[in-house]
């Protein structure tokens, strides 16, 4: 028993010797939990996995997927996630997987891999470090386009025909600026909203993870820097975006605007001072008033009885709505009933005219509407 103990021992003593003067990689824990001496080269990657959103889950799943699967890809999955109930967490403990909190007090060489899935905080270098391959980060977008927190959101919002996922390395200080590893296009369909996309790139984000990791050894060589050129940043999306401003806005921008944000914030305009959320948009109405001779003022809403819809002016045509939301939830003859017909006289066509004002004021549009109010 002595002579196993020394043998013991010595061993113990090489691993440690081994663990100081060899990299992280080459020392890997096995499912037996003893440490095991590997090529460290390539794949099985001992992943930690940052993320929080729906978004993110996407990618987390397909890791836990490809370890079980026997692709040879994942060696072992652990996830650090914010405080709450955030659905990356939820799926870490449905699918057993090790959780760490934010920040994660990890060793030197635990892990061989990070990745970080719409994940919010920075990265200091003190932890990137602890990675030997570093962080790898899925980003939907085509960067450096779009850079920052809501890259798909702008996406939408400003048009683009053509977006995609990017993999970079995590560099320290600064968000979505790393080398780029691997990219793949994909078209943006035509009348898509901000979540419908971001169900699609989330999906292809996992499967383009799933293929660098499965490469990562050959792509590090290959890697290359964004550059400053075509870099636009992706603000977070605010209640201040929702504001419509009838004067300046286009049909198309007001689509475009609805299928950004709608789904988190409604569009918003006032109605006599009040604040209305403009809900159900149906898109551009072609209008037939009684006066042609009049052009209207953007803001003038109508009700179309035929369509059951509110259609508003904007700088170059009419946007329709199906509902707004004042103090309860009112369809367009709702709305037509209770406010609108209370302020305008009904035309033969059955149609009727008001004002919805934009939040800002002091335009020439804005002063003019106010005078017609009055």
């Amino acid at each position: 028993m002595w002579t196993n103990r020394r043998a013991a021992g010595a061993a113990l003593k090489i691993l440690h010797h081994l663990h100081q003067c060899c990299k992280p990689t080459a020392l890997r824990r096995g499912t037996d939990g003893l440490c095991r001496f590997m090529s460290s080269s390539g794949p099985p990657w001992r992943l930690l996995f940052f993320g929080t959103d729906n978004f993110a889950v996407e990618s987390l799943k397909l890791l836990t997927s490809s370890r079980s699967s026997g692709e040879d890809i994942v060696e072992s999955l652990e996830v650090v996630t914010l405080s709450g109930n955030v659905p990356v967490k939820t799926f870490a403990e449905q699918n057993h997987l090790p959780v760490h909190r934010w920040p994660p007090d990890i060793m030197d060489g635990q892990f061989d891999v990070g990745v970080v899935v719409s994940f919010g905080c920075l990265l200091h270098e003190r932890l990137i470090n602890k990675f030997p391959y570093g962080i790898l980060n899925v980003h939907p977008s085509l960067l450096p386009r779009w850079r920052g927190p809501a890259p798909i959101f702008h996406t939408v919002l400003h048009g683009d025909t053509v977006t995609g996922v990017t993999i970079i390395q995590i560099r320290p200080h600064r968000f979505d600026v790393g080398p780029i590893l691997n990219q793949e296009l994909h078209q943006v369909p035509d009348n898509c909203t901000a979540d419908e996309l971001g169900a699609v790139l989330a999906t292809k984000g996992g499967h383009l993870l799933i293929d660098t990791l499965r490469t990562l050894s050959e792509r590090l060589p290959l890697k290359r820097e964004q550059g400053e050129t075509g870099a636009i940043f992706a603000p977070k999306i605010n209640t201040s975006m929702s504001w419509v401003v009838w004067e300046e806005q286009t049909c198309d921008q007001i689509d475009r605007l609805y299928r950004a944000i709608a789904c988190r914030i409604p569009l918003r305009t006032t109605w006599m001072g009040k604040t209305v959320k403009l809900l159900d948009f149906v898109g551009k109405c072609h209008i037939s008033l009684s006066d042609e001779t009049r052009k209207p003022v953007p803001g003038s809403v109508t009700y179309q009885k035929e369509s059951n819809t509110l259609a508003v002016c904007c700088k170059d045509g009419w946007v329709g709505f199906k509902a707004v939301l004042l103090k309860k939830r009112l369809s367009a003859l709702d709305f037509y009933n209770g406010y609108l017909h209370q302020t305008v006289k009904k035309t033969p066509h059955e149609t009727a005219g008001g004002l919805f004002v934009s939040r800002q004021g002091g335009t020439v549009a804005h002063q003019r509407r106010e005078k017609l109010v009055l």
